[in-house]
């Protein structure tokens, strides 16, 4: 499972495109029926997590910005560990399908990690206890999501200065061409 995520997200580009494939890919394989996944944003003055994608989540209950610190998904980012809730409240969160509700048994939220730093949140739900092998899983391919996640965003990172670079060389060219004529039309004067 690892080899098979390691090759389905080599080369990707898009982090939107990411979350959805990862928990898409993700779920059934540790038997998930609901997820989420959150992403650093450090746009702005303090750091706060963003909601990627989801699967299977109502989405309007979703907050779409947490702070850090803020509810499992921000604590778990301070803390860098791994937070497991079994024995799940029945009123904590239901799982839907077009034929019932029911609460999971098990919740696990997992920090996505790159060089230390936090990148984004893994957060799944489960009828069923995460096993000692998902759980094995869960923490090697998490690392995996880091480095790919640090991937895009020096990508885009690397793409905007580029962005920013030609515009400027442009502006550049342009003031060199004004500046051309204006020589020109001094030395007209001139002469």
């Amino acid at each position: 499972n690892l080899a098979k995520f390691s090759r389905m997200l080599q080369g990707q580009r898009d982090l939107l495109a990411v979350g959805r494939l990862i928990l898409s890919e993700l779920a059934p394989v540790v038997s998930a029926q609901q997820g989420v996944f959150y992403t650093l944003d450090g746009t702005g003055e303090e750091p706060r997590l963003k909601l990627l994608a989801s699967y299977a989540c109502r989405t309007k209950s979703l907050s779409k910005y947490l702070r850090m610190g803020e509810s499992l998904v921000g604590q778990c980012a301070i803390e860098k560990q791994k937070i497991i809730l079994g024995q799940v409240p029945p009123d904590y969160l239901t799982i839907s399908s077009g034929l019932g509700t029911s609460a999971p048994a098990n919740i696990i939220v997992l920090p996505v990690l790159f060089e230390g730093q936090v990148k984004g949140v893994l957060e799944l739900a489960s009828f069923e206890r995460f096993s000692p092998a998902h759980q094995a899983l869960l923490d090697q391919l998490t690392e995996s999501i880091g480095i790919v996640l640090n991937t895009i965003e020096s990508n885009t990172r690397t793409e905007d200065l580029l962005k920013q670079s030609q515009s400027l060389a442009g502006e550049l060219q342009s003031q060199q061409e004004e500046l051309r004529q204006t020589n020109q039309q001094l030395e007209e004067k001139a002469a």
